[in-house]
């Protein structure tokens, strides 16, 4: 029952917040974005403290762990990569390029 309250204050500090950004619209953009980066620290604050967030928390952390063990290809790889990726788009579209100039020289000849 408090997540559900800490969400719907959430959302009432986004909705207040949005609206008083479009509201204050003769006032500062710095300020009113400023204003916007608070609302939005204490949402996240508050959202922190639901179980939902504690899980996109640990997501993320999770997701951080995971993307350190990536190994990423090196600058030599991801040139022939391109370049054979390429040279396959090339053949392939002549090889479609003449499929069709065949196919259409046998409907030319049978309706002919």
């Amino acid at each position: 029952m408090t997540d559900k309250l800490k969400f719907a204050l959430a959302v009432l500090i986004v909705v207040g917040s949005l609206g008083s950004f479009y509201y204050f619209s003769d006032q500062s953009m710095l300020l009113r974005v400023i204003g916007l980066l608070v609302a939005l620290g204490a949402v996240t604050s508050i959202m922190l403290q639901t179980e939902m967030g504690r899980g996109a928390w640990v997501f993320v952390q999770d997701s951080q762990v995971e993307i350190r063990k990536v190994v990423w290809p090196t600058r030599k790889e991801t040139v022939q990569t391109t370049l054979l990726v390429i040279a396959m788009v090339i053949v392939i579209a002549i090889f479609l390029w003449l499929l069709d100039m065949l196919l259409i020289w046998a409907v030319r000849s049978i309706t002919m």
